[in-house]
């Protein structure tokens, strides 16, 4: 059975940063991203990273205050979130997809449950 459940979020001053866990079981995956989306707004995408490679893509929302990362020995995917600002908060979600890179709109087929975000001004 596969499984995404991430962890970390929660309620972080601007300037703050948080880091964000998605551990990942049932199943290896090409490519982990983590999404994000805020009360009224469509989804977005935040980041992704290929496993095997470890190639990493952003969203141009995040490029410079965001990093992605993966331990292959836990199975597990980090974002590490620096410089939040109050337009970061959403729910974010992770999610797997069998491609073993990124490509802008491909699908994700599994996902996680998501974690709150709360940057506040």
């Amino acid at each position: 059975q596969v499984q995404l459940v991430e962890s970390g979020g929660g309620l972080v001053q601007a300037g703050g940063s948080l880091r964000l866990s998605c551990a990942a079981s049932g199943r290896t995956f090409g490519t982990l991203g983590w999404f994000r989306q805020a009360p009224g707004k469509e989804r977005e995408f935040v980041s992704a990273i290929s496993w095997l490679s470890a190639n990493t893509y952003y969203g141009d929302s995040v490029k410079g205050r965001f990093t992605i990362s993966r331990d292959n020995a836990k199975n597990t995917m980090y974002l590490q979130m620096n410089s939040l600002k109050p337009e970061d908060t959403a729910v974010y979600y992770c999610a797997a997809a069998n491609f073993p890179f990124y490509i802008a709109g491909m699908r994700f087929d599994y996902w996680g449950q998501g974690t709150q975000v709360t940057v506040s001004s």
